[in-house]
């Protein structure tokens, strides 16, 4: 089969398009026939070891653990091993395989059904594999540590990226009244995706605006931390879900010493991938609650020049990898 590797750190320019063997599932296992994968900075930090954690937290410390990138896939089922319980032959599923060790970005990948769900009737392939890793973020980011509730003011900075997409459709479904924070081309976007008001962060800084806020989801999280506490309200919650390593560090160290004064609430969280979540997702996306947003699209041989995209950090919504078979 066709894949991408991964052999070492470093740009883009270092991923080759080479042919592997095709991966036999065990008895826990299902085989998938990918059709499409998508691009997440999850897959550009450890392509790219910019965070300098990334060694030393499973990502490899010389090399990359894993050879073959991309951790967000949507096909069909193939073959299942002896002990799935879940799938057959022929069946549409997308899913997160991060937590597999293996990669996306090939024709196909052997992983525990435990890390699929059914794909959404609704959405194409392309469409389907944009969804998981970055709508799961922001699922757990607003639900699980920002304790989202129907009436709330949430602000979600960065709301027109992978992660920012998902998690206004997210909050707009759960009931909050949203301010989405966006460059100026991307407020129109932010306003179709739901939000209730758009901030244009080039010409109006929220924090410092006198408005406050019951949660604040930052998919991008540029100010320092002081500046988010000050836009909260006396019980709000800030939850950093991306941004740049500095901001990213500062919330994990400093968000619990910080909480400790007063009843705001600072930190950051990293996303576990989680069948039921997916399931969770596959019910918005049917019901119209949530839509992908697709930016680019690029061939599995030109994966590379998608993760180049993405690095540049100016993609509006997903990037997605689709996977053409010869037979």
């Amino acid at each position: 089969m066709k894949a991408i590797i991964c052999t070492k750190y470093g740009p883009p320019d270092a991923l080759q398009f080479q042919e592997v063997a095709k991966p036999a599932p065990t008895a826990d296992e299902v085989l998938v026939k990918i059709h499409a994968a998508s691009v997440n900075m999850y897959d550009w930090h450890l392509l790219t070891a910019d965070i300098p954690l990334v060694r030393l937290m499973g990502g490899g410390l010389l090399r990359p653990k894993v050879a073959i990138p991309g951790v967000d896939i949507a096909g069909r089922i193939e073959a299942a091993g002896s002990n799935v319980k879940l799938f057959r032959p022929g069946d549409e599923v997308f899913g997160d395989i991060s937590a597999c060790d293996r990669g996306g970005f090939a024709e196909y990948v052997a992983v525990p059904e435990s890390a699929l769900a059914p794909k959404p009737t609704t959405l194409s392939f392309e469409q389907a594999a944009a969804v998981p890793m970055a709508a799961v973020t922001a699922l757990q980011g607003l639900r699980d540590h920002g304790r989202i509730q129907a009436g709330q003011k949430v602000l979600i900075n960065g709301a027109s990226g992978g992660v920012g997409t998902f998690a206004v459709q997210i909050a707009v479904a759960f009931g909050a009244e949203v301010t989405a924070v966006c460059s100026t081309r991307n407020l129109d976007l932010a306003r179709t995706l739901g939000a209730d008001r758009v901030i244009d962060y080039t010409q109006e800084d929220f924090t410092r605006n006198g408005q406050t806020y019951d949660l604040i989801f930052a998919a991008n999280g540029y100010h320092p931390l002081s500046a988010y506490k000050r836009a909260l309200t006396p019980q709000g919650i800030y939850v950093m879900a991306g941004g740049k390593p500095g901001q990213m560090f500062q919330a994990m160290l400093l968000g619990s010493w910080m909480s400790k004064k007063g009843g705001k609430k600072l930190g950051g969280f990293t996303a576990r991938a989680n069948q039921g979540d997916l399931v969770m997702l596959k019910e918005l996306v049917e019901a119209g609650k949530v839509v992908p947003v697709i930016d680019k699209r690029y061939s599995l041989s030109e994966a590379a020049e998608g993760l180049r995209y993405l690095g540049a950090g100016h993609a509006r919504g997903k990037v997605v990898i689709t996977v053409e078979h010869s037979n």
